[in-house]
């Protein structure tokens, strides 16, 4: 179990780079627009907004990589990319090879989402597979608090300030792509290609070689059912576990997560908080969102997914509520930063801790790295929509609007939780797959 664990650490330290990519941003945010002279539109859209729309494409084509070079060659690639990102972003002379550049690492962001959870999954005993797959979900936000202090920390180093924000996540990148040459290949991914000895002898190297013929037995029924229907997620028979990753992708974006981590300190500063006090609050962001992510992962295989999509979605409700009265209200100062650690919390222990497990199991084993990158592309249109659209809503309908929509959106996704979403805890993916998937 040693080992597995480590091999699964290893592999969701993509999570964190995705963390730091997607929150690392925030520091430069009004520093570039400044410089750049750009109108909100084109900041939202093509500054900011590129490296989401690297990330769309990263989750549509992820899947791709994922199932032809297999999950361990594609999440090296994803290091290499983050790396190349992160070096180009600092040295960019403009807006539009600063964005270019950030979209390589938006490639990377979408391509994790798909790897990694499918990786740890494949990898890892049913009664422990939600804390090992949510270690992925730990990575990222433990990416972004590290983002926020890196942020805060570099915020006085010159007029440059922000290249030395976006360059120093090639040191991560780069260890995270040396680490990478340590774990095997997915031994189911392996068997899936009839590459049969060398996923015995990962198995023998997880403690589990017992299960070889019964693992096998299980991934050649599937490969031939695969076979005979020239598969595809979009068949009708595919259809539940289909509508299970659009929603819970759908929601975990219309709770608004990407937009507040994207703009988290115009938002401090829109409740009147001074730069420094905003930037000293996101990182008080990134602590809370570190701490219930800790909680979620440990509650994960214990009360299961359901019982933290309710904690979650009612943490929502509350949180996104106040939110939206103190700007209607016009209320300043701590408020605003204590409603928003709230929504933090709830979304950490909730839709945090749950999507990229939840998505990872409800799909097949043939069709997994396909599935994984259907719900990460529903993840990743909306993740790159509404953050592009966030300085241009605020400036005209105003914040307060914002996040009342944000938060009738989130009784919907409690209603969801309520009656269509089943319990994966604890079943084998095999298991899991018979009892979705209707024939």
């Amino acid at each position: 179990m040693r080992k597995i664990f480590i091999w699964a650490l290893v592999a969701s330290l993509a999570g964190f780079l995705f963390g730091f990519d997607t929150v690392v941003i925030s520091g430069a945010d009004k520093k570039l627009q400044s410089i750049w002279n750009s109108s909100d539109a084109f900041h939202g859209t093509v500054v900011m907004g590129m490296a989401l729309w690297g990330t769309v494409i990263g989750a549509i084509f992820g899947g791709i990589p994922t199932n032809k070079l297999g999950r361990k060659n594609t999440l090296l690639w994803i290091g290499i990319l983050f790396f190349f990102s992160a070096i180009g972003s600092a040295l960019a002379n403009g807006p539009y090879v600063f964005a270019a550049f950030r979209f390589v690492g938006g490639l990377g962001v979408g391509a994790s989402t798909i790897a990694a959870p499918a990786y740890i999954s494949e990898i890892a005993p049913a009664k422990d597979r939600g804390k090992l797959v949510a270690f992925y979900q730990f990575n990222i936000v433990l990416g972004i608090l590290i983002a926020f202090l890196s942020n805060y920390l570099l915020r006085n180093v010159g007029e440059n300030s922000w290249r030395w924000m976006m360059g120093v996540q090639a040191f991560p990148s780069f260890i995270y792509s040396v680490l990478i040459f340590s774990i095997p290949k997915s031994p189911r991914w392996l068997l899936s290609k009839n590459r049969d000895e060398e996923a015995k002898s990962v198995l023998e190297r997880m403690g589990l070689e017992a299960d070889f013929e019964e693992m096998k037995k299980e991934i050649d029924a599937d490969n031939a059912n695969a076979a005979l229907a020239n598969d595809s997620i979009f068949l009708k028979k595919y259809r539940t576990p289909l509508i299970l990753a659009f929603l819970i992708a759908f929601f975990n974006q219309l709770s608004g997560i990407n937009a507040f981590l994207y703009y988290s300190n115009r938002i401090f500063q829109e409740a009147g908080l001074g730069e420094s006090t905003a930037l000293l609050s996101s990182i008080g962001i990134g602590v809370v969102n570190l701490v219930f992510t800790l909680i979620g992962v440990f509650l994960i295989d214990k009360l299961g997914r359901k019982i933290l999509m309710y904690i979650g979605s009612v943490g929502y409700i509350i949180s996104l509520t106040l939110v939206a009265m103190a700007f209607f209200l016009h209320w300043q100062g701590i408020m605003v930063p204590v409603f928003l650690f709230l929504f933090i919390a709830a979304h950490a222990i909730g839709q945090g801790a749950v999507i990229w497990v939840f998505i990872s199991e409800i799909f097949p084993n043939h069709l997994r790295a396909s599935g994984q990158a259907f719900g990460s592309t529903t993840h990743w249109v909306l993740a790159a929509i509404i953050p592009s659209l966030i300085p241009f809503l605020f400036s005209t309908i105003g914040p307060g609007v914002v996040f009342l929509f944000f938060a009738i959106m989130m009784v919907f996704q409690l209603l969801f939780v309520a009656f269509l979403m089943p319990e994966t805890k604890g079943i084998s993916l095999e298991e899991l797959s018979k009892k979705l998937i209707k024939n």
